[in-house]
């Protein structure tokens, strides 16, 4: 897959995390994911179609770093992950990847966004419709962890 669809998205996060939510993350080591088990507790996938490009992108967040950016962007901080943090993260999805969007279309590569879709629970899967593979991207804060999931098909 080419890094240049990848990187996009990895600063789009971590400038949305930093101005929305005043929260520094630091990038880990990325790698293939071989399986479908997402690596937070609330997931957010949004699909993405061109004339020239297809994928799909997600944030999976854990439960203590999804609560204190909630608590940072909205002033609230529920107990535990309920419909106003699931909301979050999907205007999250949306952020990261409308600002991904930006950044690859000023290189020339255009798509549209689907509606993102907002998963929650242990170990709740993340299932990307494209043939190509899906690159897994850690993130340390801390208060836990982010990881996003690319994956194109070509």
């Amino acid at each position: 897959m080419n890094v240049e669809y990848i990187n996009p998205f990895l600063s789009s996060l971590v400038n949305v995390l930093g101005t929305m939510a005043n929260t520094t993350i630091v990038p880990g080591q990325p790698r293939i994911k071989k399986d479908e088990i997402a690596r937070g507790d609330v997931s957010g996938l949004i699909g993405m179609v061109g004339s020239d490009i297809k994928g799909s992108f997600s944030v999976s967040f854990e439960e203590g770093l999804a609560l204190e950016v909630m608590y940072r962007m909205l002033g609230e901080k529920p107990k535990t992950i309920n419909a106003d943090v699931t909301d979050m993260v999907g205007e999250i999805t949306n952020m990261v990847t409308g600002g991904a969007k930006r950044i690859l279309g000023d290189k020339g590569y255009e798509f549209s966004m689907a509606t993102p879709i907002v998963v929650s629970g242990k170990a709740h899967t993340i299932t990307h419709k494209c043939e190509g593979p899906t690159i897994l991207m850690p993130f340390d804060s801390e208060f836990g962890k982010v990881h996003i999931e690319v994956s194109f098909d070509k």
